[in-house]
């Protein structure tokens, strides 16, 4: 096992927190920037750094061999990214990781987009690279599903669907991808099933014993348009799919 630390950036986050102790048990010496300062604990060193600031970005990844981009923002995750690239290009990085999204590339949105960007980046960066894809979180999904089902009235976007994956199966596979050789663009990784907002919304409200009455919306413009063409989801043959499900998901966290 090779000693030089291993940088994770949004090693605090929903994502990394699930990451860093499944490095820790493959034995690396993990290094985790955060915006905010924490006590170092057993195999794990905090530094202090803001990507989208570029400040404390040369420390953060000086001697690391690997870095694994876990953070992101609502945008630019691509500023972001390329302070990054800079840093870790200069500091000889062997290979960097990034978790991107499925869609990245083909949908009209300014997330979307900011992701596309940070992925020419690290493409771009001269480094070794790996980037995975993945579809929305259960978490993620959860908390939309949440907020919609306290109004009266639950919106429901017409032709509006996601494949939900769970973080963990997310965590393992970049555990795999970072301990590995360097790979470029990997196959997606989705969730198992297929749901529109209403079978999502259904599912909660039935774990939670509650009931709504449910409208349906149009989602105007291009926006719109790219998700009614299911661009945001990943259907192909190349596509690696996770086996918790969207109900495996609501038995362990509402019902």
């Amino acid at each position: 096992m090779a000693t030089s630390p291993l940088l994770v950036t949004g090693g605090t986050g929903t994502l990394g927190r699930l990451v860093v102790p499944l490095l820790r048990d493959a034995g690396c010496q993990v290094r985790v920037m955060s915006r905010h300062s924490h006590e170092p604990e057993d195999g794990i060193e905090y530094v202090t750094g803001d990507l989208l600031k570029d400040e404390g970005v040369e420390s953060a990844v000086a001697g690391a061999g690997t870095v694994l981009h876990l953070a992101g923002g609502p945008k630019g995750d691509d500023e972001a990214t390329r302070n990054l690239v800079r840093a870790a290009s200069r500091a000889g990085v062997r290979h960097l990781v990034y978790i991107s999204v499925i869609g990245a590339d083909r949908m009209p949105i300014g997330y979307f987009k900011s992701k596309l960007g940070a992925e020419q980046a690290v493409a771009d960066s001269g480094l070794p690279w790996t980037t995975l894809r993945a579809a929305q979180f259960n978490n993620l999904v959860l908390t939309v599903v949440e907020k919609m089902t306290k109004l009266p009235v639950i919106p429901v976007p017409g032709g509006l669907r996601f494949q939900p994956v769970d973080a963990r199966e997310v965590a393992a596979r970049l555990v795999e991808l970072a301990l590995g050789e360097p790979a470029g663009l990997v196959p997606d990784l989705a969730g198992p099933n297929v749901y529109g907002v209403a079978e999502l919304s259904r599912g909660y409200l039935q774990a939670r014993g509650k009931h709504r009455l449910m409208m349906p919306v149009r989602v105007p413009g291009k926006a719109g348009l790219a998700y009614r063409a299911g661009e945001n989801l990943s259907l192909g043959e190349g596509t690696s799919v996770g086996t918790r499900t969207w109900e495996d998901f609501l038995t362990e966290r509402v019902a």
